[in-house]
């Protein structure tokens, strides 16, 4: 505790859920552009995390999302919701402890979610180091 009674302790770091390394690696395997995982615990109830991926058309951005779909479906982990597949620029697919964003780039560029988001940290998404950033 300091002087003025305030802890200055931080809180534990929580690791991100496995479902999201292999989220992160269905989209990487799918050629994901720029892809980013932002830890929105101490920022928001809603979600505990942002993935954000650019394709580079609009089947691309479709296929990515359908790909995340098929590889976590098996093992039960399937989105709550889901919004804007048959446009193909923006996919929003939300599976409560994390949200996928997969962006036509013209779309990221425009709605600039990680500018939104800047107070978030950046993390590493790799199965085997845990969190990087």
């Amino acid at each position: 505790m300091t002087s003025g009674g305030k802890s200055r302790m931080r809180l534990r770091r929580v690791s991100p859920p496995e479902a999201l390394w292999h989220a992160t690696q269905a989209l990487t395997d799918r050629k994901a552009v720029d892809l980013v995982v932002l830890d929105l615990h101490e920022l928001t109830a809603a979600t505990d995390y942002f993935v954000i991926v650019s394709g580079t058309s609009e089947a691309h951005v479709r296929g990515m999302a359908e790909h995340l779909q098929a590889v976590l479906g098996p093992s039960g982990v399937r989105p709550h919701h889901v919004e804007g597949v048959s446009q193909g620029r923006w996919i929003l697919l939300d599976y409560v402890d994390f949200v996928v964003h997969v962006f036509h780039p013209e779309q990221r560029e425009f709605y600039q979610l990680e500018r939104l988001w800047d107070d978030a940290a950046v993390v590493g998404t790799t199965p085997e180091g845990g969190p990087k950033g």
